[in-house]
């Protein structure tokens, strides 16, 4: 998948999301905003909540089966991705390393979490020396392809298997496919609930200081 191939999907379904969200039931309005220092996120106008996120059963690097409820209590910085993507996730998982060190201590309160969109390649173990490169409190999330299907479906992320063409890959071989999917940070409550997001792009300079006014 060529670069500006990345940038068109990643830019295409940052609207989806938008529009997913404003047409989502108990939501009146969905404003998304671009500050003056170039700060991106969106804020909900409704008494009603918007309709991302959700319960979710996976396993994390070391094997183990967690849930939802396993986070309640702490801030979600929630990014889909696959450990084979060539630039815009470790981008982005860089960035999210970034805002914690921005937040210093209020980062305690923050879980970051990486959740593969790419179950069959993207085992524990993998995903064990994957986080690590990026930071120590990055928790890696991976399951069945139903597993992960539902917990997309929940937060609106599209995901999509592509073959490489012939020249791109190494051979036929079954593993000789990227997965085109939707490049969004989600910052979820404490309960849960929906807060904002983050398009591609966003420093962490610009995502710790949106993180910090919801601490």
């Amino acid at each position: 998948m060529t670069r500006q191939r990345i940038i068109i999907l990643v830019a295409a379904l940052a609207v989806a999301v938008i529009l997913g969200l404003a047409l989502a039931p108990k939501v009146d309005r969905l404003v998304s905003k671009s500050g003056p220092d170039g700060e991106t996120g969106a804020n909900v106008e409704s008494a009603g909540k918007p309709l991302v996120g959700g319960p979710f059963t996976l396993v994390d690097q070391t094997g183990k089966t967690v849930t939802d409820k396993d986070f309640h209590g702490k801030y979600m910085l929630i990014y889909f991705g696959f450990t084979f993507c060539p630039d815009v996730c470790p981008t982005e998982l860089q960035a999210i390393a970034g805002a914690l060190g921005q937040l210093g201590d209020k980062a305690a309160k923050v879980q970051p979490i990486f959740v593969s969109v790419d179950p069959d390649r993207d085992t524990p173990a993998v995903l064990a020396k994957y986080v690590k490169q990026f930071d120590p409190r990055l928790i890696g999330l991976t399951g069945s392809p139903e597993q992960i299907a539902a917990v997309a479906k929940a937060y609106r992320v599209f995901y999509e298997k592509v073959k490489e063409k012939p020249g791109e890959g190494s051979g036929a071989a079954e593993d000789d496919y990227t997965v085109d999917h939707s490049s969004v940070v989600y910052l979820m409550g404490p309960n849960g609930e929906f807060l904002t997001f983050f398009a591609p792009g966003v420093t962490p300079e610009q995502m710790a200081q949106k993180i910090g006014s919801y601490l």
